[in-house]
């Protein structure tokens, strides 16, 4: 009855002694024990998130095909019932402990100077079963000719961008607003690293507590923030004050040329970076480009993993536990592909040093 309890090679990442730690630790294991130990639910929870176009009996096959051992036989109705005993919170904690960085130190293209390299932003288009307790819920996102044709789950991730991998995620009713779950995130930044976002998250206090972190950033002003100009400096940026912090602004104007002709504006740049001798402004506007990496993450969240569909459960506790386990399968994917990246780079510094040992 245990042997469901898998991702197939994805449970290098999740091994069944993390799972036992997390139900323990969350007091959800079963008190006797069933033919769907809590153990099998877990990893039925992160099977759905891997196949989302398959209803929950499908999706149990995925998880006995191939198996030597006989296991019971389920219901529909089974799988629903051993979702709602584990419910929410083991998830969420499975999640936890997988999530953060995923570079190492000598990892490529993850850091600017020291600093590690991230960004958050929210993900406004996941849509959710049209159902009464979802509409309660989230109600209905109003467009120019109407509300949408389904409720739908703001998602705000901090994400590392040169992995793509996730340190924190929040999401919930799309009313309460980018800036407010930008909040519930802030306190995961640290000192060691650089936060890039978009010009929505550029409030007064927003600033002021990523600052109160440690971490610095840089961070796109919207078009009608005007900052004084408080000293000029010789590469065109300018110092100013914002919330109580001296910021440096750095404007440049950005032109593409695509397809379908010429488009740009003017970016304004915040950054805590004040040196203009060791962050140039051309530098930090080649940096800022890397921002879009997490709408990267969230193309693969919408259309590698759920391929676009609208998510399965049809009401609040099921929506969360189904977002909280795509969540760490999609940690669960980038972890694996940046070991798949690692292991040929470290291979070639081993024959490297093979070579260097040998001219010796």
């Amino acid at each position: 009855m245990f042997a469901p309890g898998h991702v197939g090679e994805l449970t290098q990442v999740i091994p069944t002694e993390l799972v036992d730690a997390v139900l323990e630790e969350t007091g959800t294991r079963e008190r006797r024990l069933r033919r769907l130990p809590s153990r099998v639910g877990v990893y039925f929870v992160l099977a759905l998130g891997m196949f989302e176009h398959l209803g929950a009996g499908l999706v149990w096959g995925k998880l006995v095909a191939g198996l030597a051992a006989a296991v019971p036989r389920t219901s529909e109705k089974a799988l629903r019932d051993v979702r709602r005993r584990i419910g929410v919170v083991p998830i969420q904690r499975l999640f936890e402990v997988l999530a953060g960085p995923l570079a190492q130190p000598s990892t490529p293209g993850v850091h600017y100077h020291r600093w590690r390299t991230v960004a958050f932003d929210g993900c406004g288009s996941l849509n959710v079963p049209d159902h009464e307790r979802n509409r309660a819920w989230l109600g209905r996102t109003p467009r120019r000719h109407g509300p949408s044709g389904y409720p739908r789950l703001m998602l705000m991730t901090l994400c590392e961008t040169g992995t793509r991998g996730l340190i924190a995620a929040a999401f919930g009713t799309a009313s309460k607003g980018e800036t407010n779950y930008a909040h519930d995130l802030v306190h995961h930044l640290t000192s060691n690293m650089l936060l890039l976002a978009d010009r929505a998250f550029d409030s007064n206090k927003l600033l002021a507590d990523i600052a109160a972190q440690g971490a610095q950033f840089l961070i796109r002003a919207t078009s009608t923030r005007r900052p004084p100009v408080l000293a000029l400096l010789p590469d065109g940026s300018y110092l100013t004050q914002i919330g109580g912090v001296r910021l440096r602004v750095i404007e440049a104007e950005i032109r593409s040329r695509t397809a379908g002709g010429d488009f740009g504006g003017t970016y304004r740049l915040l950054t805590t970076l004040s040196d203009h001798r060791t962050d140039p402004a051309d530098r930090l506007v080649g940096l800022y480009h890397e921002r879009w990496e997490i709408e990267t993450a969230y193309l693969s969240l919408r259309h590698t993993l759920l391929k676009g569909r609208v998510l399965r459960s049809k009401d609040p506790m099921g929506l969360t536990q189904e977002m909280w386990g795509l969540l760490a399968i999609y940690q669960a994917l980038r972890s694996m592909m940046v070991t798949a990246v690692k292991l040929p780079l470290d291979r070639g510094h081993l024959e490297t040093g093979i070579l260097r040992f040998q001219r010796k």
